[in-house]
């Protein structure tokens, strides 16, 4: 008997996979405890659109990555800190402030944890930062530290 499993069952298989077991066992196990349902024309479009509701979600997150990145990639951050008589910054540049003033200048959204900086940075000069926006979407951020005048 073809069942489709609502759960993940050891030795059977995940969720939502479509497997083969005997009858006993489906009747018996299986649909009491609500492990699986009967693999009728029903719930296979079920399965079949929540497939399909999945990939269209993974393109659509995926797109708005994409479009993200591009919006990234003429972008030039410019920060202002004062510093001490060795050039050295009083506080430093993180992911965070990265992330606040792309979305207060920008109106674009990233989350801090996607952007990486190797370390924060505390000297004046131009620096990049990657922006891990989705699985095989990434980009560059690109920015300034002067002194404040």
């Amino acid at each position: 008997m073809k069942v489709i499993l609502t759960q993940d069952v050891k030795g059977q298989g995940k969720k939502d996979q479509i497997v083969d077991v005997s009858d006993g066992y489906a009747r018996n196990f299986l649909f009491p405890k609500k492990l699986a349902v009967p693999a009728d024309a029903k719930s296979m479009n079920e399965i079949k659109n929540k497939e399909a509701s999945k990939q269209h979600k993974i393109e659509t997150e995926r797109a708005e990555a994409k479009a993200v990145a591009a919006k990234l990639e003429g972008i030039t951050l410019v920060f202002e800190y004062a510093a001490g008589a060795d050039s050295k910054l009083y506080g430093s540049v993180t992911n965070k402030d990265l992330a606040e003033k792309l979305a207060a200048e920008y109106k674009i959204t990233v989350d801090k944890r996607k952007i990486v900086l190797a370390e924060p940075v505390k000297t004046f000069g131009t620096f990049t930062a990657d922006a891990k926006l989705y699985s095989d979407v990434s980009a560059k951020i690109k920015f300034t530290v002067t002194s404040k005048k």
